[in-house]
């Protein structure tokens, strides 16, 4: 099982990285999620996370380790808020300079 949690935060993080070096601004949107994907379902997998296990420490079962959890649900907020910044952003630059590459400068011909 951990190596295909290891294998699926590789693969994510490899698209998130090749996303965010294209040229336009879509594909660097999409691979900022991947990569935030990717970070979630890391911090989610460091839990180790029990079947079947309370949430609270009652005796000597083992528990859920709420921490990983509340990284993802924090890092889910943050990246929501994220995402709408940036395309904002890249809407007011499409707008302004009248094309969509990252770096302001149109197609070379």
């Amino acid at each position: 099982m951990e190596a295909v949690a290891a294998f699926t935060v590789g693969v994510l993080v490899a698209c998130g990285v090749y996303m965010v070096l294209r040229a336009r601004t879509f594909p660097v949107v999409l691979g900022l999620s991947l990569l935030s994907y990717a970070v979630n379902l890391f911090l989610f997998f460091t839990g180790r996370l029990v079947t079947g296990a309370p949430p609270l420490a009652g005796g000597a079962a083992p528990t859920a380790d709420p921490l990983p959890q509340a990284l993802v649900l924090t890092a889910i907020v943050i990246n929501f808020g994220m995402t709408a910044f940036v395309v904002i952003l890249s809407l007011r630059a499409l707008g302004e300079l009248g094309n969509d590459h990252v770096d302001g400068g149109g197609e070379k011909q």
